[in-house]
């Protein structure tokens, strides 16, 4: 891969090669990215995609919450969302760049008596991510909110698409992959803001309560089957509490994994692996992971599923 100075020396973000990919996430734990960019706004980014070529491998990042990165690292270019996040009201709907944190969008959402976002203060992660997975908590999906988006694919064609367009699952948007979501617009309903930061703060609460907040850890670590509870489902074959090196499945929501500070990507996804089988051997049901793992494994590291 040529060195990016050549090709992008008018581009205003940061080129950071062989660059550490550990801090950007919630757990803590991966290896390097073989290149990392981040973009200082979307202007900046839709010239970077217009500009790469287009058979250069890239992965987009956000917040890093839902998110695990294999010891080996990322070949390729890893694009870093985190300054692409501005957010601005009009109307009864917000204007949301893709790295725009879904807390803060409840947030400013709530300034102007703007209802319906609630349940984002209950997400981890960028707008951008939790559209391409249909995020969703307390009763709400993203799907639920969302008016349109703005695209971008790696050809650099840049467009708009209504919600309806990306066929809407649950933990789940159809697209295709070399899509990456530049912008949203997100629909609420007038109230009162005492009223809405009222229901922000039983969220906040809930969530202190009930999961591992002030732990290394990341989302839920496996979607809900239909009409069940995965932590239902890890709690009744064993696994509250069970460890693997340095991982551990948390004792306070069992859907959760920890590292207890020293552990490797290896001993998380392992341990997610041996709750997968712990729990298809005493219900009968496969969980399906709902973090994301991207790169490569250091060879003869971890198991393969």
């Amino acid at each position: 891969m040529k060195k990016f100075s050549e090709f992008y020396h008018d581009l205003n973000g940061e080129f950071k090669e062989n660059f550490p990919l550990a801090n950007l996430t919630w757990f803590k734990v991966g290896g390097p990215a073989q290149m990392l960019f981040i973009p200082e706004n979307k202007d900046d980014l839709v010239q970077f995609i217009k500009k790469c070529p287009i058979e250069y491998p890239k992965t987009v990042i956000g917040a890093g919450s839902n998110l695990l990165i294999r010891d080996g690292g990322v070949p390729g270019i890893v694009i870093s969302t985190q300054k692409v996040n501005s957010i601005k009201p009009f109307d009864l709907s917000l204007y949301a760049e893709c790295g725009a944190l879904d807390m803060n969008i409840s947030r400013e959402a709530s300034k102007y008596g703007i209802t319906g976002l609630e349940f984002l203060i209950g997400i981890p992660g960028t707008i951008g991510g939790a559209i391409k997975m249909n995020a969703g908590s307390y009763g709400m999906e993203i799907k639920d909110i969302l008016q349109d988006v703005e695209v971008i694919d790696y050809s650099g064609s840049v467009f708009k698409i209504n919600s309806d367009e990306l066929e809407m699952e649950y933990r789940k948007s159809n697209t295709p992959n070399d899509w990456l979501f530049l912008s949203c617009n997100l629909r609420g309903e007038k109230s009162e803001s005492h009223k809405i930061r009222s229901k922000m703060k039983e969220i906040m609460k809930d969530r202190k309560n009930n999961q591992p907040i002030n732990k290394l850890t990341s989302g839920s670590t496996f979607k809900n089957p239909y009409k069940m509870k995965s932590w239902e489902l890890i709690d009744a074959a064993g696994c509250r509490g069970l460890t693997l090196g340095n991982a551990k499945v948390s004792e306070k929501h069992c859907n959760f994994l920890i590292n207890n500070g020293k552990a490797n990507s290896s001993e998380i996804e392992k341990l997610g692996n041996i709750v997968k089988e712990k729990v298809l051997k005493k219900s009968g049901i496969n969980l399906e992971w709902e973090i994301i793992r991207i790169g490569n494994e250091i060879e003869n590291e971890l198991d393969h599923e």
